[in-house]
């Protein structure tokens, strides 16, 4: 087998909860998906009343495989009730997911995220009204 081998879910999930705790941040594994493969969602509690929610990266994201898990914000400063409903949506897809629940006033979370690395298109803004 060729390439580097993925980290299991499990694994990558609570060492992020640990680094969350060790940087004095607060995070909780509030679903559990398969051990190895399930996918990972991570929700942003902004302490405001708004949310910011994460989801694996689509693959059409990057030209080249990565090394680890690649994610990209689907929710930014969204309610509870969006959250929610994305959950549902994917509970019936996909029972089998992980989601972590951490707290940041100011939104931040250290994850990898990916860079829509699609060229731009040339002739956006071309017509203009």
């Amino acid at each position: 087998m060729e390439g580097t081998m993925r980290v299991t879910s499990d694994f990558f999930v609570s060492a992020l909860v640990r680094r969350i705790f060790g940087e004095g941040g607060f995070a909780a594994v509030t679903k559990r998906g398969a051990p190895e493969a399930g996918a990972v969602f991570v929700s942003v509690d902004r302490l405001d009343g708004s949310f910011d929610f994460y989801g694996p990266a689509p693959q059409a994201f990057f030209s080249e495989l990565p090394d680890g898990r690649l994610f990209e914000r689907m929710l930014e400063k969204a309610d509870r009730e969006a959250v929610e409903a994305r959950l549902k949506s994917e509970d019936r897809m996909d029972p089998d997911y992980w989601l972590v629940d951490v707290e940041a006033r100011d939104g931040r979370v250290d994850l990898p995220l990916a860079q829509d690395d699609t060229p731009p298109d040339p002739a956006a803004g071309f017509f203009r009204f």
